[in-house]
């Protein structure tokens, strides 16, 4: 028989609760707030059925458009054909999560203002642009001694009878 095309169709390692992660839900899961704006990564929990996301969207980081008691509004991109949608989906709490993809830049952003007043103190403007790594600095290969190979000549004669 061919295989099916319904909404939960190959998911039974994708939906799957982690190793040692089964039974009950954390309370922290529900009393954890989001606000409009924030980064929210995807996770569908399996044992919740209601309120979960087609399985398109699991693994997908979005943003929150929409707060609504039990539920999040993500905002996810999609791609479709030649073009990316932005696609709004309402997703219960048990299956977001708050996304990290924010934190080096938020760490950054505080670094780069402690930098900034740092040089300010010292009367003197800096830049804090990332740049490239650029090449690695050259160096000379010093002690080395060159040996020169010979091939020694091919004897089908003596590779029938066993070799040397």
């Amino acid at each position: 028989m061919p295989a099916g095309h319904g909404v939960r169709s190959r998911t039974r390692d994708l939906f799957a609760r982690p190793f040692r992660k089964k039974g009950y839900i954390p309370l922290s899961v529900y009393l954890r707030t989001y606000k409009i704006g924030d980064y929210v990564d995807v996770k569908v929990n399996g044992a919740v059925h209601k309120g979960m996301p087609h399985k398109f969207y699991h693994g997908r980081t979005g943003r929150v458009w929409n707060v609504t008691k039990r539920a999040i509004g993500v905002e996810v991109n999609k791609q479709v054909g030649n073009r990316i949608i932005r696609k709004r989906i309402h997703v219960r709490v048990e299956h977001v999560q708050p996304s990290r993809c924010t934190e080096e830049f938020k760490l950054r952003k505080v670094k780069n203002d402690q930098l900034k007043a740092e040089a300010k103190a010292r009367g003197e403007v800096i830049s804090t642009k990332r740049q490239p790594e650029g090449p690695k600095p050259g160096f000379m290969v010093e002690g080395a001694t060159l040996e020169t190979f010979t091939p020694i000549p091919y004897d089908v004669v003596n590779d029938l009878k066993g070799g040397y």
